[in-house]
C-alpha cells in the first residue's frame, strides 16, 4: 500500500485557490519560484522532503525558504493567524 498524499495535494490546492482569489482581476503577476516541504512519518521516525523550481539553485530555494521564515515571523509579532 503507497503513501496517502490526500492532505498535501488538498494543502496545495487551497493554496493556490487562495492565491487565485487574492490575485483576480490583477494583471502582470505569475508564479514564481514554488518551493514545497514535506514531513514523512513512517515506522523508523519522520524526514522532511523538499522540492523547488529554482532551476536546479538549491540557494535561491533557501533564500524563498528564509523570506517565508520571515513573513510568518512578522505575521506572528503582529498576531495575524497564519496563512
Amino acid at each position: 500500500m503507497g503513501i496517502d498524499t490526500t492532505a498535501a495535494g488538498k494543502l496545495i490546492a487551497e493554496q493556490m485557490d487562495a492565491i487565485e482569489k487574492d490575485y483576480e482581476g490583477r494583471d502582470g503577476f505569475e508564479i514564481g519560484a514554488v518551493v514545497t516541504i514535506v514531513e514523512v512519518h513512517g515506522p523508523d521516525g519522520a524526514e522532511f522532503r523538499t522540492r523547488y523550481n529554482t532551476g536546479g539553485n538549491p540557494f535561491l530555494a533557501m533564500g524563498v525558504m528564509e523570506a517565508a521564515k520571515q513573513q510568518m515571523l512578522l505575521g506572528m509579532m503582529n498576531a495575524s493567524p497564519p496563512q
